[in-house]
């Protein structure tokens, strides 16, 4: 299906699986020095070719796969269903392939129509951003997982039908910020490029992409410095950002969520209490009246702070809900 009822037709799965990359970039950087701003994932944002907008670009890439493959295994979308292309087939040692298999395919070629549309320019930095889109993709195909079911006298599994089904987005969220961490800066001969000789400057991409493997993420500028503020960028720095000192079950990033935001960027952590006063121990009285008590909790959050300021504490008190 192609033209404006395509476009329709898949246009909501786009627009939410968009989204959904968005807020896993904001999930997965909550605790980072760059924590995915809004400013990131706009237009402006975007102009830059950083390690962090390698990230953007692939998981809303991603999003948009996840989506869709999804919507047409559950057949919300019209002349799409279950890829059963491989049903009957032997997989392996003991298995058929069978069921209804999440259509993959379906979903990257549809979200390559309307993610790589984006890219209308030749240079450098729209193909670096093609090829996150690509590796986001393909982080959707690697994070997949084969599901088994059992057949055979009293389920003895003698043979097993087996399908494959999307992982969680968080997996792929997470697989993806791993392929931040080691994303590798693309390295261009300049001189070749701006030679202005067209075979030269397509020379000089093919020798540059050509160590790098299609699933991993690449750049052209090194980042900024998230510490700071930085109004033209969109950065806000990393002061009056909370951080996590103590707790059960914190993630490592959690974990070092202080020293990278507060230490590591010259700035001091604060403790802030702050007294919540809210009703509790309720009691209906008829006829038509709701008697409440006060009860206070105090709530204590660590933030970065300047180092010149002060050691003292931050108190405050505060009211939440009627009295």
């Amino acid at each position: 299906m192609t033209g404006p009822k395509a476009y329709l037709t898949y246009a909501g799965s786009v627009q939410v699986g968009t989204q959904n990359g968005i807020d896993e970039c904001k999930y997965q950087f909550a605790w980072d020095r760059w924590n995915c701003p809004d400013s990131a994932t706009q237009q402006k944002g975007l102009r830059r070719a950083t390690r962090e907008t390698s990230f953007v670009h692939a998981i809303s890439a991603a999003g948009v796969m996840y989506t869709l493959t999804r919507n047409c295994s559950l057949g919300d979308l019209d002349n799409c269903g279950c890829d059963v292309s491989k049903n009957g087939k032997i997989g392996g040692r003991g298995w058929l392939w069978g069921g209804c298999s999440d259509n993959v395919d379906f979903g990257e070629r549809i979200s390559k129509q309307y993610v790589d549309a984006q890219e209308t320019g030749q240079d450098s930095r729209a193909a670096v951003n093609l090829h996150n889109n690509a590796a986001g993709r393909l982080a959707v195909k690697a994070t997949m997982k084969r599901i088994c079911r059992c057949h055979g006298m009293s389920e003895s599994c003698s043979v097993q039908t087996c399908w494959t089904q999307l992982s969680d987005f968080r997996e792929i969220g997470n697989y993806l910020k791993m392929k931040h961490s080691q994303a590798q800066k693309l390295d261009v001969d300049k001189k070749r490029m701006r030679a202005g000789n067209s075979a030269d400057s397509r020379g000089a991409f093919v020798d540059a992409f050509g160590s790098i493997a299609p699933t991993e993420l690449i750049y052209l500028e090194d980042s900024p410095d998230y510490c700071r503020k930085n109004s033209s960028l969109g950065l806000y720095g990393t002061e009056d950002r909370e951080c996590l000192q103590h707790g059960d079950g914190l993630t490592q990033w959690e974990r070092r969520s202080c020293r990278r935001l507060c230490h590591e960027c010259g700035l001091r952590v604060e403790e802030t209490r702050t007294e919540v006063v809210s009703s509790c121990n309720c009691k209906f009285h008829w006829c038509c009246k709701v008697n409440c008590e006060d009860c206070s909790q105090v709530i204590v959050k660590h933030v970065c702070a300047r180092r010149e300021a002060g050691d003292g504490h931050g108190f405050r008190r505060r009211y939440r809900g009627p009295k």
